[in-house]
């Protein structure tokens, strides 16, 4: 079909399936603006798609956005991030010199009254969508077409705030912000219950999988179907289950997350999504890596797309680059500082047998050598001294500080210093290889990265220009909901709902697709069936490697009291008291409390038997570089070499280096699980009552009385 004479309107969401294909840009020539029209627009269909894909383009999620009042997390140290094991630094959330008032809380709500990009602002356009189709002249099937997608990112909005905030109003309609109607009471809107939310959230998601299609065509790549529909309604329905809400383990709201993610799976294999590369993992979960970059994995349920137009101040084409490939990339590649990742995290991956470490009887765990024998994942979650990590472009002319051709880059990122005392405090940094300096990480978050080696044709244009990001120019698509975690919420309900034996292969699933075998259970314990802890353990544990640094672990966290077990909760209200899951929920997992514990940088460095560790700073006096063997290519290497790991072994030392400051625990308040309304929210509607362990800034900072957890 032309997708020209299909459509006059196109948002940014597609334009990279049309610049990949080839297809001609000239529709950009037609591209309107449909935020400022009048209802006429929805008697067409040209019209109306163009209001529907502007909300795609205000609502989508974002590839390198932490949390904010209209996106979640997506993997990069926000707030959310840095409270947890994957990103070091005390967030407010968990130092434990802040106490967090209501007067100082970021607002993810936004004025619920209001037209501006707000959250509440984007419902409306929602809101306005559904009234205006509902109410045009299109045909039935074209108003479903359109309806289904209105009535997904309205419960996309709704979501996210009710994971943030339990119940919120609930406005269906759109509302006059100019007083008149009543004098402006209708549109005061109190606080629903948190069930009658995640509810009306469900419901919306049932009539979106009912309008939409399984599969859509090449040319709406990117949209929503009904299978993205059931896998966020699973997600609601999950969250709900949960014990952050679920504080008696209600085995009805498991069975509804059951029953809610399994129409998810059935449905997205109808529409023939799965588990990308699910007979064919590569060697050290290569392909589990490429699927980040492809634009035909079958893992992609809730994708936002980018282009690589550039910016250039004039243009009206629409552009949309993706920044994380330029965020995770060392600085001697031309890109920004890299991303890095806690000791905790390198610590706590599977070995190669599944395995946690320090458990394996086959794999003893080094915690120097702590590359060898590890889960193949680890190997493209991470990034490390004397790695192959190529990419398509020559930063070399820019100077010494480049030294390598792209496709050649080899990541030597091991540091020496300049004296002992800095040698030994772990606040100190020293001075890394190859033009790395004092920008170099100790262990580089390499999760999503467009690798040169997977893929030869790469989603970015290699930048060189002063003043440009040398990667920011990527296209890659950026997954919020993968089939990988439609499985293992699957997996998760069904252990809720007492299935295990549903909930055990769909785990299995998850892990067979990069390699583990039935030979071994697929790494995983073999009475999981028969103990519910335990298999709740052991998918949560799954989630945190699979999911890794995709912005779902605070919310595991969450929904999970995983900072506290929830003990002591009962003192902001009865109905806080965690009746199941046996008064703690850490102790039920087996897990230590998060809560006092901190997070520490790894780096290797260079060990005292070599001039005692220290040097000269400049890249001449490198004491090891003479030595240095040929970098491991995870594509044609399952191992390392042994002369890699007698270089680690004679060469380098671990050292952990402060993350969180000096003297600092991790300390996560009950009331911090459900946070209250911020100064602005509650100014805005002056009827809407706080949360329970929050001042109302309304009635004189007295304790708030609304309780998410009612019904």
């Amino acid at each position: 079909m032309n997708i020209k004479a299909y459509i006059t309107y196109l948002g940014t969401i597609l334009l990279v399936t049309l610049l990949l294909s080839g297809c001609s840009d000239q529709f950009l020539q037609d591209k309107k603006d449909f935020t400022n029209t009048t209802d006429d627009v929805f008697n067409y269909y040209s019209g109306a798609l163009g209001r529907i894909d502007d909300l795609y383009t205000d609502i989508l999620p974002n590839s390198t956005s932490g949390i904010t009042y209209d996106r979640p997390s997506a993997g990069t140290a926000d707030d959310h991030s840095k409270s947890t094991e994957e990103y070091a630094g005390l967030s407010s959330y968990v130092d434990p010199e802040v106490v967090i008032a209501s007067t100082d809380l970021t607002s993810y709500w936004g004025d619920e009254n209001k037209t501006s990009r707000s959250t509440y602002g984007r419902i409306r356009n929602c809101n306005d969508a559904i009234r205006g189709i509902s109410n045009s002249s299109l045909s039935q099937e074209e108003k479903e077409e359109l309806l289904g997608q209105a009535y997904f990112l309205r419960a996309w909005m709704y979501l996210h705030l009710v994971k943030i905030y339990g119940g919120v109003p609930i406005v269906k309609e759109v509302q006059n912000p100019v007083a008149g109607d009543d004098d402006g009471a209708d549109l005061i809107v109190p606080r629903s219950t948190t069930k009658e939310c995640i509810d009306f959230i469900c419901d919306d998601l049932r009539i979106a999988a009912k309008y939409l299609p399984l599969q859509w065509g090449a040319g709406n790549y990117g949209r929503v179907t009904a299978g993205t529909a059931l896998a966020l309604q699973g997600r609601a329905r999950l969250l709900y289950a949960s014990p952050l809400f679920n504080r008696a383990d209600d085995q009805a709201r498991w069975q509804l997350a059951y029953q809610s993610n399994k129409n998810a799976l059935d449905t997205l294999m109808m529409g023939g999504f799965g588990l990308a590369y699910a007979d064919d993992p590569g060697v050290n979960a290569s392909n589990w890596a490429k699927m980040f970059s492809d634009y035909t994995s079958t893992e992609a349920v809730f994708v936002t797309l980018y282009n690589r137009i550039v910016d250039d101040g004039g243009s009206t084409n629409p552009f949309k680059n993706n920044g994380w490939e330029n965020s995770i990339r060392p600085k001697n590649t031309g890109a920004g500082n890299g991303k890095n990742t806690t000791a905790n995290m390198v610590d706590l991956f599977p070995m190669a047998d599944g395995k946690k470490p320090g458990t394996s009887e086959t794999y003893p765990y080094n915690s120097t050598l702590f590359m060898l024998n590890r889960d193949p994942r680890f190997y493209r979650t991470f990034a490390f001294p004397g790695v192959r990590w190529a990419f398509d472009g020559d930063p070399t002319s820019r100077g010494d500080d480049f030294p390598y051709v792209g496709t050649n880059y080899e990541l030597w990122n091991y540091a020496w210093y300049q004296d002992a005392e800095k040698k030994d405090d772990a606040g100190q940094k020293g001075f890394g290889a190859d033009g790395l300096g004092t920008d170099y990480q100790g262990v580089y978050i390499r999760k999503r990265t467009d690798d040169r080696d997977l893929n030869n044709t790469p989603l970015y244009d290699y930048r060189i220009d002063k003043g440009t990001s040398p990667f920011g120019g990527s296209a890659a698509p950026y997954m919020e909901i993968r089939f990988a975690e439609v499985l293992l919420n699957f997996a998760e309900a069904a252990c809720g709902a007492n299935k295990p034996a549903e909930a055990v292969p769909a785990l299995q699933q998850v892990r067979a697709r990069v390699g583990y075998t039935a030979d071994n259970n697929y790494g995983l314990d073999a009475d999981l069936s028969s103990d519910r802890a335990k298999l709740f353990a052991a998918i949560l544990y799954e989630r945190q490697v699979e999911l890794a640094y995709e912005g779902k672990r605070f919310d595991d966290m969450r929904r999970w009291l995983l900072w506290d077990g929830g003990v002591g909760h009962g003192s902001l209200s009865p109905s806080w008291d965690l009746a199941g899951f046996g008064g703690n929920t850490c102790s039920y997992l087996g897990v230590e409390p998060f809560n006092g514990n901190r997070r520490d940088n790894l780096e290797l460095r260079v060990n005292d038997n070599i001039d005692n560790g220290i040097a000269n700073a400049t890249r001449a006096s490198d004491p090891v570089m003479a030595d240095r063997p040929a970098a491991w290519n995870l594509k044609t290497q399952k191992d390392p070499s042994d002369l890699l790991v007698d270089f680690y072994s004679t060469k380098l030392a671990r050292k952990e280096r402060k993350g969180d400051s000096n003297g600092k625990f991790v300390s996560f308040q009950p009331k911090y699980y459900i946070i209250g309304l911020s100064r602005n929210v509650q100014q805005n509607n002056v009827t809407l009552r706080q949360t329970i362990g929050w001042e109302d800034l309304n009635n004189g900072n007295a304790p708030g009385t609304f309780d998410p957890l009612a019904e």
